[in-house]
């Protein structure tokens, strides 16, 4: 058994994990007093660092967790749980009193792609995110799911440049609530996947029938 997530289901799930949701308030607050030049150095290196080593871990990640032999069916409930867990703390965080900005937090550094790399991890590249392409990457059955998965990654990716580039404006107003309505749908429809996907994996050990 394989597991055939379609490009929307994929977009989806990167979109959650690696995308601009979890970004966007984060950026603003680290870049707050820096003008529009450095601000958008900055994404530009951070875009193209997140993006090499989504891929790169990616697949490091799917080698390894190959060469240990673990189970297509083990692989797919993995996949589910962590697919689930992160759409239910997408949910969970709409519940959650707004953070106030950290007054302590140190100024990013003068040079660009120094600043990138403080603003890469977990700002711009989350650890689930990272989970997500290693999981989707092992399951892959052949080199067009692949180029599809590593696809998305870039697509999302490029979302993620364009807001960063664009965030002190997306950051106002009514559009904060709008994102927040978004996450909460995404992380509702993500988490219905998560436990659809563990079901088949299920099916695959034996678990349970059909």
């Amino acid at each position: 058994m394989t597991i055939t997530l379609g490009p929307g289901e994929i977009f989806t799930i990167f979109f959650i994990t690696i995308g601009p949701l979890k970004l966007l308030g984060p950026f603003v607050q680290r870049t707050h007093g820096l003008d529009d030049a450095a601000v958008r150095q900055i994404a530009v290196r951070a875009f193209l660092l997140a993006t090499i080593s989504a891929i790169a871990g990616g697949f490091l990640g799917a080698m390894l967790l190959n060469n240990w032999h673990v189970s297509i069916g083990a692989m797919v409930i993995t996949a589910g749980l962590v697919f689930l867990l992160v759409g239910l703390r997408q949910i969970l965080e709409q519940y959650e009193p707004p953070q106030a900005p950290d007054p302590n937090l140190p100024a990013l550094p003068a040079a660009p792609t120094a600043a990138a790399l403080k603003l890469l991890f977990p700002i711009v590249l989350t650890p689930f995110g990272i989970a997500a392409v290693i999981v989707l990457l092992a399951l892959s059955p052949g080199g067009e799911r692949t180029g599809l998965i590593i696809g998305m990654v870039v697509v999302v990716m490029l979302l993620n440049l364009v807001c960063m580039l664009l965030a002190r404006r997306i950051m106002v107003g009514v559009t904060i609530v709008v994102l927040q309505i978004l996450g909460a749908v995404l992380g509702i429809l993500q988490a219905g996947l998560a436990v659809q996907i563990m079901l088949r994996g299920l099916r695959d050990l034996k678990i349970i029938s059909e």
